[in-house]
Order: structure tokens, then C-alpha cells, then sequence
């Protein structure tokens, strides 16, 4: 046990301590479209104040009911992931989403505009650069820190369950995610499309009876309304017990929507998401984790803005074809996804953030009108 805590305390090495929040292991300004129709404004703004990220997506016009919420709550929660130090929220002035709404139900420092109210695009721009450079240099005052690797969150995104990944890559995880939750921290999944096979076992899967309760409810809206996916088809052929171990089969304490802040102290936690990488890395940036881990068989290269994605493959094939893509080979006995996860911890680039791979989705719930 001993050996074990001396990993954990060195996992996350520095971070950006926040006010009322866990530390950050990036400091991201933000600059947030609240709408599609303020997106090119948004990226002009991230492309002149070079310090600045930008989370261009296709939301927050006309939507309704659950999905507009759902649009909603994962631009707040996004917002307020620890690797945030700043938003700046750029509005159109007529949408569904404004972006004074959602300054309103942020708790980090924030500035808002928008292309109606400030007179025009040039202006909206000018009023988001002033913003994001002055988030940027109150940004810059916060220092790295040692902090406690208990308050870490740490996102599992499932992308495959081939052969490759269950044999190679789940233990890899999950052996991360003990450390992480014997430290006292926190594993959040988006993983519930590989459950929907295993609706039968939630009870073993599950921490109680009322979170394997609200995980039959999930799995099953799930296998009503959502078309079935090649990640849940390659599920059904593996055991629960092989798609758990990827948390190391720690029981599930906490079932969250899509876009919800995990609020279970520690232990694991399951999001209402499917298997597209981008949605469901937005997802877990919503959740609070501060790194992903990814499991890849093809090798899919893209990462996110908010938070550093570690790209984990079983498949030697794809690890030898994309070298420069992949953080850790799971075959390769040299390769240490602890090493290479307390590095990006503490600073270092994941392979993603070194090309510059970022892409920023949302899921929807329901059409637009």
C-alpha cells in the first residue's frame, strides 16, 4: 500500500489551485460561442489573443425542452471544469442560449458580449480581445502548485471493446483508476453505451440498490431510443466484468445526466453518453475530470480543448502506424500509462495537445426548430 500512495501523491505533480473548485492541470481561457451563429466571431477572437481556446459547436438556436437544457448545462459545467481559469462568452443577442444567461450561471471569472449589443461583428471582436487579454494576464498570475492528488478526477472515455482493448488496455485503466480512486479521487465514464447489454448485472455493478436503479433507467432509455452503435454491439460479446474492469471494477456510485457535474466525493461515476469520442470527451469535461484516458483500437487522433487527452491502444498495428499518435502502446512493456499520464499531469503535452487535435461536440437530445 505503501508503494502505492508513494504513485498517487507523484501523479499529479503541480496544479492551478481555484477558488471554491479542484485544482486545474491546465489554465485555459475560454472563449464560448453561446450560439452557432457567434462561433466565427468566437475563433477570431481565440485567433488573435493567441492564449486564449475557443470551443467553436453547432448549438444553441432554437432548441427546446431537454435538449436546449442539455445544451445548456454542459456550457456551464464546460465553463467551470477546474482547467478553466476565465470565459469569455461571446452571444449573437438573439438566441435561445444568451450569453448573459449563462455568465449569469457562472461561478469563475467571466466576461460577456454580444454581436447585437456591442454594435457589430468588429465590435464584438474588439470587446471579446480586450476580455480574453485581460482574463489571460489574471490567468498568468496563478503559479503551479503542489496539490492533492485526492481532488483529481480522472475521465475514462470508451471508445472501443475489441479484442485489443479488453485484453491490453482495460487493465492499463483500470490499474490508473485504482490509484486515482485509493488516493481518494474521483473515475467518471462515459461509458454508459457499453453498459446497455449489461442492463441484467447492475445490481453486481452498482455501489446500492438506488444507483443500480438509476442505472437500469439509463441503460434502458438507452436501448429504446438511442441507435444501436458498434461500440455497444462489440459490448454484447464481452462479459461486464471485462467492460468494468476499464475503473477496475470498482462499483458505481454515481449515475450523472449528460453535461452533470459528478458529485460523488470519490469512487466512480457513470454518464448518460454514447460512444462518439467527441461528445463524450465533452461530456467528461462537463463531469469535472482534469485528463481523459481513451481507449483507441483505430487510433483516432483528436483530443479536446478543455481537457489533455491520453490516447491508450491494444493494437500493436495501430500503435506502429500512428507512433506519433498514441501516448501509450499498451503491448509494449516499456510503455507506463501512469509515467506517461503523471507527466501530463504536470504539464507535458499529450500527443493530441502537441498537434494541436482539438475538437469540441455536444450531444443532442432532441431536434432544433
Amino acid at each position: 500500500m505503501a508503494e502505492v500512495a508513494a504513485d498517487i501523491d507523484s501523479l499529479v505533480v503541480q496544479g492551478f489551485v481555484r477558488e471554491g473548485r479542484p485544482a486545474g492541470v491546465r489554465n485555459h481561457v475560454l472563449v464560448v460561442p453561446s450560439v452557432i451563429c457567434s462561433g466565427v466571431v468566437a475563433e477570431t477572437v481565440a485567433e488573435k489573443v493567441a492564449e486564449a481556446t475557443c470551443t467553436p459547436h453547432d448549438h444553441g438556436c432554437g432548441q427546446i425542452g431537454a435538449d436546449e437544457a442539455q445544451t445548456r448545462r454542459t456550457l456551464v459545467n464546460v465553463c467551470q471544469n477546474p482547467n478553466v481559469a476565465g470565459v469569455v462568452l461571446v452571444g449573437l443577442g438573439c438566441e435561445t442560449i444568451s450569453s448573459e444567461s449563462l455568465a449569469a450561471a457562472l461561478d469563475v471569472p467571466v466576461r460577456q458580449t454580444a454581436i447585437q449589443t456591442a454594435g457589430g461583428t468588429d465590435q464584438a471582436i474588439e470587446a471579446g480581445c480586450e476580455a480574453a487579454t485581460e482574463l489571460v494576464r489574471e490567468a498568468k498570475q496563478g503559479d503551479r502548485q503542489q496539490v492533492d492528488p485526492g481532488a483529481l478526477t480522472l475521465g475514462v472515455a470508451v471508445g472501443d471493446l475489441s479484442d485489443s482493448t479488453v485484453e491490453h488496455v482495460a487493465p492499463e485503466i483500470g490499474r490508473l483508476a485504482r490509484r486515482v480512486l485509493d488516493a481518494g479521487g474521483r473515475v467518471v465514464v462515459a461509458g454508459a453505451e457499453a453498459l446497455v447489454p449489461h442492463a441484467g448485472a447492475a445490481d453486481e455493478l452498482a455501489a446500492g440498490e438506488e444507483t443500480a436503479a438509476e442505472l437500469r433507467d439509463v441503460l434502458a432509455e438507452h436501448r429504446e431510443t438511442v441507435t444501436p452503435t458498434g461500440l455497444r454491439r462489440a459490448a454484447a460479446e464481452q462479459s461486464p466484468e471485462a467492460v468494468a474492469a476499464l475503473w477496475d471494477g470498482a462499483p458505481v456510485a454515481e449515475v450523472i445526466q449528460y453535461g452533470e457535474q459528478a458529485t460523488n466525493d470519490a469512487g466512480v461515476a457513470v454518464v448518460d453518453s454514447t460512444g462518439g469520442f467527441e461528445e463524450s470527451a465533452t461530456a467528461l469535461a462537463a463531469a469535472g475530470a482534469q485528463v481523459v484516458v481513451h481507449a483507441t483500437a483505430d487510433g483516432v487522433p483528436t483530443g479536446h480543448p478543455v481537457v489533455p487527452v491520453v490516447k491508450v491502444t491494444g493494437n500493436a498495428e495501430t500503435a506502429a502506424a500512428m507512433a506519433a499518435d498514441i501516448d501509450v502502446d499498451a503491448t509494449n512493456p516499456d510503455d507506463s500509462l501512469l509515467d506517461v499520464t503523471r507527466g501530463v499531469l504536470g504539464g507535458d503535452a499529450s500527443a493530441a495537445e502537441g498537434h494541436g487535435l482539438t475538437a469540441f461536440a455536444i450531444s443532442r437530445s432532441g431536434p432544433s426548430l
